[in-house]
């Protein structure tokens, strides 16, 4: 959710960030053969069941990027567009590790369009004087 969350604030990029059981909520409705999706995936307790849901993002024709750890990379043996692979670490430091990629992947975004990333549109600071 940090990465669809940098996508929109500093790219202008719809984006949104779901777990994985709440992919067949909807979401799985929208996926084609345009619908690029980052597929978060550590080797921890949940991975045989995030591959699930990549099998169905791939049967429906879309575009999986693929952010795993090293053992992640090794047990996964599906076709992705690109797989970005991270050391392996401890769960409780996985979140902060995994984020990494995917603000550098807005970053770039955005500068690649040419917006502002030191001062985004419409941005409201948490903040606020009454």
């Amino acid at each position: 959710m940090e990465g669809a969350l940098k996508l929109k604030e500093i790219s202008y990029i719809h984006a949104e960030g779901y777990a994985a059981g709440e992919l067949k909520h909807g979401s799985i409705a929208l996926i084609d053969e345009n619908m690029p999706v980052i597929v978060i995936a550590p080797s921890d307790r949940f991975f045989d069941k995030t591959v699930s849901n990549m099998q169905e993002v791939a049967a429906r024709g879309g575009r999986i990027i693929l952010i795993t750890d090293e053992r992640g990379a090794a047990m996964s043996k599906l076709d992705t567009m690109h797989r970005i692979v991270l050391p392996n670490v401890e769960e409780i430091i996985a979140p902060m590790i995994f984020s990494l990629p995917l603000q550098l992947l807005a970053y770039h975004a955005a500068v690649f369009m040419g917006t502002d990333i030191d001062q985004p549109r419409n941005l409201a600071k948490s903040v606020t004087v009454e």
